[in-house]
């Protein structure tokens, strides 16, 4: 596997991608200004996009040439299609553990707002957290006498 830099002009989308990205190409511009280019835009063999639409946006928001790609000229036509749509649907399927969240986020000197976390994570956040998941307590059921009906607390 060989990652190559290629001009983003000879870069494509796909005209069909399903994904909705725009809301995301600032934070994803913000993370390839601050961290680079870390992960290369998956192309076919003619240079249109399979993964990375929003990383190719990214670019040329931020007026980039060139861009790190990585040519999948194994893949056949169907499983193009069908890698392109299960990348996206498998970040999906991700959750946060917000402890471990807003553990890491305390211990970051810098503004995560502009990669898209928003929530403030301090300790009335974490106290939110934990009273949120913490079950609810069951009203005493009442037992009834089965020969009068009438009800009792055990």
């Amino acid at each position: 596997m060989t990652v190559q830099e290629m001009r983003l002009d000879q870069i494509k989308p796909y005209k069909n991608n399903p994904r909705k990205n725009d809301e995301a190409v600032t934070a994803v511009a913000a993370s390839i200004r601050e961290f680079g280019f870390k992960q290369p835009i998956v192309v076919d063999a003619d240079g249109v996009i399979i993964v990375g639409h929003t990383r190719y946006k990214a670019a040329q928001m931020l007026g980039l040439k060139t861009v790190p790609v990585l040519v999948a000229d194994d893949l056949s036509e169907d499983k193009v299609k069908a890698y392109r749509l299960a990348d996206n649907k498998t970040s999906e399927l991700a959750g946060w553990d917000f402890t471990a969240l807003a553990k890491e986020m305390a211990e970051i000197d810098m503004d995560m707002s502009k990669f898209g976390f928003t929530e403030a994570f301090d300790d009335s956040v974490l106290d939110d957290l934990f009273t949120e998941a913490e079950p609810k307590k069951k009203e005493p059921q009442k037992i009834r006498c089965p020969h009068c009906g009438e009800g009792f607390e055990p």
